[in-house]
């Protein structure tokens, strides 16, 4: 069917899927950061849940180099990523290294059923955030965006958007901060 009042519907489709997940959805309102986080500023502070339901606090890492994924099941780009990350999660964990994966997905069954198709164990931490406090407190400019954070939760380094390529340069700057 396609009637003049779903032709605005399926652009506005075409165009998120063209731009590779670009934005994040619309989170509520109040409570956010005026400012996104930037390169040289403390990271904010987050407070999530992991999909088991135990609560998981950015001060708790305080000390460790964290990477912060914020993605979502319905974004290409963080599908093609998160394995990646995982992998990387794996080979860095011993030098001190944390990742974070949040999810952001309101529907938690879309998230899970993405996690439960990863064959084997996840090595990264993940956790899902269907409110959306933490795109409201981070202001992610793309799907998905990750944040490295150094030991004294500086913020080093943002990254919107993924290309395969990004995932090397994650790893370098996460090695060379855990030194």
């Amino acid at each position: 069917m396609n009637t003049a009042a779903t032709r605005p519907f399926s652009l506005a489709l075409l165009l998120a899927v063209l731009e590779g997940c670009a934005t994040a959805p619309s989170s509520p309102a109040g409570g956010g950061s005026k400012q996104p986080p930037k390169v040289g500023s403390p990271m904010p502070s987050v407070v999530v849940k992991s999909f088991e339901g135990q609560e998981m606090a950015s001060a708790d890492l305080k000390g460790k180099v964290v990477l912060y994924d914020i993605w979502a099941s319905w974004c290409g780009p963080c599908k093609e990523e998160l394995p990646l990350l995982d992998a990387m999660a794996g080979r860095l964990k011993s030098k001190g290294v944390e990742i974070v994966a949040i999810s952001i997905d309101e529907d938690r069954d879309a998230a899970v059923q993405f996690l439960k198709a990863h064959s084997g164990e996840w090595s990264l931490s993940l956790a899902h955030d269907p409110e959306g406090r933490v795109p409201d407190r981070l202001k992610p400019p793309k799907m998905p965006t990750s944040y490295i954070v150094d030991r004294e939760g500086v913020v080093r380094f943002i990254n919107a958007g993924f290309d395969r390529s990004d995932a090397a340069e994650f790893e370098a700057r996460l090695t060379a901060l855990a030194r």
